[in-house]
């Protein structure tokens, strides 16, 4: 607290002769991290392949679902929507928009 626009971690403005060797080693050691970083990434091992996901999009997908889930509720669609077709499209289509709209 109290530190003026001239006090600071790294004062580069300092006119002090005894504070130059300090600046300019500290500006040396950050060169060289600087310099290293990028090294240091050629280090770092691939990347792990992500899980595979797979959508279920057809009602009976979506029943054994249920079933693996929660067996004691199982498959639970009291407004039917997942027998429905939205916009003239198919029911797995319609299913697909009910599971993107729920995501959201």
């Amino acid at each position: 607290l109290g530190a003026g626009p001239r006090q600071g971690l790294l004062n580069l403005y300092d006119d002090n002769p005894q504070s130059q060797p300090k600046q300019a080693e500290t500006r040396m050691k950050l060169a060289v991290a600087l310099a290293v970083l990028p090294a240091a990434a050629a280090f770092v091992g691939p990347a792990a392949a992500p899980a595979e996901t797979r959508l279920r999009e057809t009602k009976a997908d979506l029943e054994a679902l249920a079933k693996e889930l929660n067996p004691t509720v199982g498959f639970y669609d009291p407004l039917g929507l997942s027998s429905q077709n939205f916009w003239g499209k198919s029911e797995e289509e319609t299913i697909g928009f009910l599971r993107h709209a729920e995501i959201k």
